[in-house]
């Protein structure tokens, strides 16, 4: 008997059964837990989610990887010794002639060490031989054996090793380089065909997407990783033309110069730097996207170099302020800094202050967006820019000049040092005290308020400034005419170009009473 509330189960009790894992868990139609039995039963097979799979991907597109090593020229010791010495920079022959290590290896270290501090050291100096430097990456574009690298991978070399994944080792020669994007051209002669790859059009590139990257790290040889487009867009402050590809997957040295790519096998970026506190991989890289290099790579393989349009004209991007400064309804543009002297820009009449906003009726959005559309039009080109001047906008028409030819013109020259200030007066609603520059070009700042917003931008002490709002000035009643206009006009902020002996920019500073 079963002395309980629930009373004596009758034989005729419906059971219910749940099977797990081979076991058959009898329930009584109560709800108490009954004798466990054994099932017959199979036991659970979980479907999982199907995982993306890399492995064709890799297995077609492997061949055309390849390891680039590269090897530079060094002065041999005409006694073939292997012995080489450096201290704090220094060579032997660097050291003073009572030093200790000196008259050691004087003694002991051979006949290279034994010449008199007279001696011609070309002449203890043997034939020039090479040694290895580096170890990239890098991948073919043509059955014919041309293939894309780092130009940082290849730089100072003078002979080049291209190992296929099956160990092979060929020559090859340095077709071009550019180092403005950080690609360069080798080419392999060999009675074979090679397999290739092309490039993806990378305006379909989403972020999310996946990415396979194939190198050699470490000179390991032939090794894939993989992982997702984070970003786009990426500015890492290399160069003019920043616009990279983010990659979040284990990228790490000896990557550079190899391929990035798609579920398709096309090649969507060429890996080129890696954010990396600590020297290692964090899973953050930055691929040159695929419409950049195809451009440059096809400049290369026609005719060695690459040549770009050229504006010649000093800019800084246009922030909130500048643009409430200017009048501007958008902060977007390249706002002119300085135009070079005898440079396209120049002479088609664009001055400092200018704000460049279209060019062939295509927005500019900001400073690089302007510097990587000039660069991508030929030289001699014709265009069409607008500017925002004064309030209003108007066209220029400019011719222009030869990037690569034009290089010597386009350095910055020296300012001259402010000379020392004769009458201060204070603009107590800036936070600055000017003084009129002895060279009567614009005023010499003679101190700036700590606690102010023009020590905020960056405004210092021994700074000139040479306009505001565009207009000259060469007294303090100049900048405060100025600024009473603008605050007619209904502005807030007054655009203050200033010169230092870093050169020229712009800041925009607040005009309120007080």
């Amino acid at each position: 008997m079963l002395n309980s509330k629930f009373g004596r189960p009758s034989l005729k009790t419906v059971l219910k059964t749940s099977t797990v894992a081979g076991l058959t868990a009898v329930m009584l139609s109560t709800g108490v837990p009954g004798q466990v039995i054994e099932s017959f039963a199979d036991p659970v097979k979980v479907q999982a989610p199907q995982a993306p799979s890399f492995a064709d991907v890799v297995s077609a597109v492997s061949p055309a990887v390849v390891s680039v090593r590269v090897q530079s020229e060094t002065q041999a010791a005409s006694d073939n010794s292997n012995f080489s010495f450096n201290f704090g920079g220094q060579g032997f022959e660097d050291l003073p002639d009572d030093h200790p290590l000196k008259r050691f290896f004087r003694d002991f270290g051979g006949p290279q060490f034994r010449d008199g501090p007279d001696s011609d050291r070309s002449e203890r100096n043997g034939p020039r031989r090479l040694r290895p430097t580096s170890q990239g990456s890098g991948f073919f574009i043509s059955e014919d054996g041309y293939l894309v690298t780092n130009n940082h991978v290849i730089a100072d070399g003078a002979a080049y090793t291209v190992v296929l994944d099956d160990g092979t080792e060929l020559d090859a020669k340095l077709i071009g380089s550019d180092s403005r994007t950080d690609l360069a051209v080798l080419k392999v002669d060999a009675n074979r065909e090679f397999t290739y790859v092309n490039f993806a059009d990378d305006t379909k590139v989403r972020v999310g997407d996946w990415v396979v990257a194939v190198g050699n790290p470490f000179g390991l040889g032939g090794s894939v990783t993989a992982g997702i487009i984070s970003a786009r867009g990426r500015d890492i402050g290399s160069g003019p033309y920043d616009d990279y590809i983010q990659i979040d997957a284990a990228v790490n040295r000896g990557n550079s110069g190899g391929p990035a790519f798609n579920l398709e096998g096309e090649v969507i970026g060429i890996n080129t730097a890696i954010f990396s506190p600590s020297g290692g991989n964090v899973g953050i890289a930055f691929a040159i996207p695929a419409s950049v290099a195809r451009d440059v790579v096809t400049e290369l393989m026609k005719d060695g170099k690459v040549e770009r349009g050229w504006l010649g004209v000093q800019i800084q991007p246009v922030n909130k302020d500048i643009a409430e400064s200017l009048g501007l309804s958008e902060a977007q543009g390249a706002l002119v800094v300085a135009p070079q002297e005898g440079s396209p820009g120049q002479k088609a009449g664009i001055k400092e202050g200018d704000v460049i906003t279209a060019l062939n009726g295509d927005p500019i959005k900001d400073a690089r967006d302007l510097a990587r559309k000039v660069a991508a039009m030929n030289p001699n080109a014709k265009v069409d820019i607008a500017i925002w001047r004064d309030g209003k906008s108007q066209n220029l028409e400019v011719t222009l000049g030869n990037l690569a030819s034009e290089q010597s013109a386009s350095a910055d020259t020296e300012t001259p040092e402010a000379p020392a200030p004769s009458t201060e007066q204070a603009l107590a609603s800036l936070g600055i005290t000017v003084a009129p520059a002895e060279d009567g070009a614009g005023l010499s700042v003679v101190e700036v308020d700590p606690e102010s917003e023009a020590a905020g931008r960056g405004l210092r002490a021994g700074e000139k400034i040479v306009s505001v709002n565009n207009q000259s000035v060469k007294t303090a009643a100049d900048i405060e005419k100025v600024i009473e206009q603008a605050r007619n006009d209904g502005r807030s902020r007054a655009l203050f170009q200033v010169e230092s002996d870093r050169g020229s920019r712009f800041i925009a500073l607040p005009i309120n009473e007080g």
